[in-house]
Order: C-alpha cells, then structure tokens, then sequence
C-alpha cells in the first residue's frame, strides 16, 4: 500500500482560540449560525438548541468548553453539525459553533505531528496537533458527547 491510500480527508473548524481537526465523515453539514433556543440551567459552553432536519440539536462552543474564550455567535458564524459516536439515540448529532466555513485538508502521516503533553490538554481535547505547520486540536468528541448528555440530564432535573 502506498502512501497516498493512508491519507485521510480532514476538516479544519475554526473557533475562538483555536481549530478543531476532524475527519470529514465527522461532519453532517455546515449551516448558518442562528440564535439558539436557551436551555435552562445549562453550563455556559452548552449555548442552547438549534433546528437542523427536525432535530434540535444541542450547540456548544467549544472554546468555552476549552476554556479558551467567551465567545459567542455573530456575523458570519456557522455551526459545523456532527454525527455523534456514542450511539447513544436521544444524541445522534450534535452542533459546534464555527468562526466561518470549515475547511476541506488531506491528512497524511507526514504532515500530522503531535505535539503536546497530556497533562496540559484542555477538556475535550484528546491531543494537540500540527498539520502543515497549522495547530489543532483532535477533539474527544465522546467525552464531548458525555459533558453535553450530562448537561442536559441536569438542566431538566433543574
């Protein structure tokens, strides 16, 4: 096998502070940022629900899960819509506020390199990467998926 068949397709998703590096079979669709509806009791990073193909999907930012920045959505924003891996039925996608459009890279060995120590990384990040001299984060998208379940559970027992 040669090099070229191990290349994957990538996303790079800008967000405050940072972008986030996925594979691209991890993205449903990008839409258009719209407020979302607030759910009650909810941590900051969980900013609310958002309508997608008659889901309401619950919508972090991931830079306040990350404690990288406060941000909030505005002009131009989009929501990056993600399949869910936990197989979990109430959670099948979930939303991330992005800072534009994401961004189409190929992935291969040779331009992927980690570079971090594990006692540093923020929550919900699984590794810091450098792609093409271009830093990212991997996310935990399952521990992502377990914060956001656990925030919900507690907002409606609140």
């Amino acid at each position: 096998m040669n090099a070229q068949q191990r290349d994957i397709r990538g996303v790079l998703i800008s967000v405050t502070g940072g972008r986030l590096l996925l594979p691209n079979a991890s993205v449903a669709e990008v839409i258009t940022y719209s407020d979302p509806e607030v759910v009650a009791n909810a941590p900051e990073w969980l900013l609310g629900r958002v309508r997608w193909r008659g889901w309401r999907l619950p919508l972090l930012s991931f830079s306040r899960l990350a404690g990288w920045s406060a941000e909030d959505g505005q002009m131009g924003a989009k929501v990056a819509v993600l399949k869910a891996l936990g197989n979990n039925p109430k959670l099948p996608f979930f939303a991330v506020l992005s800072q534009g459009f994401p961004r189409l890279v190929t992935v291969s060995a040779p331009a992927l390199h980690e570079s971090h120590d594990m006692k540093d990384l923020p929550l919900g990040v699984h590794a810091r990467v450098t792609l093409n001299d271009d830093p990212a984060v991997v996310p935990d998208l399952l521990s992502v998926e377990l914060l956001i379940q656990k925030a919900l559970d507690q907002a409606q027992a609140a």
